[in-house]
């Protein structure tokens, strides 16, 4: 499960390129602000919850932010070899993820609004019933 911001723009048009590339459809996204992430992540406060995206194993094993990133790509076709990239230098993929994030408002105007709105249908079509 792919825990997400759903009113953050640019990160609805990254998870979509994800899912795109989940062609096992493994990756299952549910928004931050809805009742299954509250139940998903009851261990953490609403700010820690809304800190970052989480991933979530099907064993309840929970990664967040930077930290969650080499999982999410072991999940998908081709991406061991950069998740093993990524679990080399832990410092610097939390620190680039931090990075996005503080500027993701910034990034997200970089984004037309029609990619935005169509990555936020497809992430939708995505989400369990």
């Amino acid at each position: 499960m792919v825990v997400y911001d759903a009113e953050c723009g640019l990160c609805i048009w990254l998870l979509a390129l994800l899912l795109r590339w989940d062609r096992r459809e493994v990756l299952q996204p549910c928004p931050l602000q809805g009742p299954g992430a509250q139940a998903l992540l009851a261990e953490l406060t609403p700010e820690q919850r809304m800190a970052s995206w989480h991933l979530i194993a099907p064993d309840g094993t929970r990664r967040s932010g930077g930290a969650a990133l080499a999982a999410l790509l072991r999940l998908l076709p081709g991406g061991r070899p950069p998740a093993a990239v990524l679990e080399r230098m832990p410092r610097l993929t939390d620190r680039a993820y931090r990075w996005v994030a503080e500027h993701r408002s910034a990034l997200s105007r970089a984004v037309p609004a029609s990619s935005k709105r169509r990555a936020r249908e497809y992430v939708r079509r995505r989400e369990p019933a």
